[in-house]
């Protein structure tokens, strides 16, 4: 059974906070943080689903791209790169037909653009991966995490 108190907050922790709300019959949902801004999340049309939101699992790599880029473009700024486009693709591998399936393999492409430094790219990545990311942290115990890059001028 799980707990059903509220985590204790302590100075000693940052807090993180969302809210999530049924929005239909199915299995969409609106989930809302601290910054107020929705996100939507649905399940598979084959299960109920009415593809009216991403997926859990999608969410939860999505969190890792985002977490990872602004690391790097925060460290790349700080040395005065220039990055005229930024992106990331992010391929999870799951155990087919597990219950669950956490995800045991991601690769994280970054695709870059402008005038960089190809070995400070890879340094703010892989500070973005060793040191800075949460999101990484907190898949590191079960996924093994690969990252490859590409820069074009």
């Amino acid at each position: 059974m799980l707990d059903t108190q509220p985590v204790e907050t302590t100075h000693e922790f940052n807090t993180m906070q969302v809210e999530l709300v049924r929005v239909d019959d199915g299995f969409h949902f609106e989930a809302v943080g601290k910054s107020g801004v929705a996100q939507h999340i649905d399940a598979a049309t084959d299960i109920g689903g009415h593809n009216a939101g991403a997926r859990p699992m999608e969410m939860l790599l999505m969190g890792l791209a985002g977490c990872s880029a602004i690391d790097v473009i925060l460290i790349l700024k700080k040395q005065k790169q220039v990055i005229e486009d930024f992106r990331l693709k992010v391929d999870g591998l799951r155990e087919k037909d597990a219950v669950p399936a956490p995800f045991k393999k991601i690769h994280i492409t970054y695709l870059l653009k402008g005038q960089l430094n190809a070995d400070k790219v890879k340094r703010a990545i892989d500070l973005s991966m060793d040191k800075y990311c949460s999101a990484t942290a907190q898949f590191r115990p079960s996924a093994d995490i690969t990252y490859s890059f590409e820069i074009q001028e």
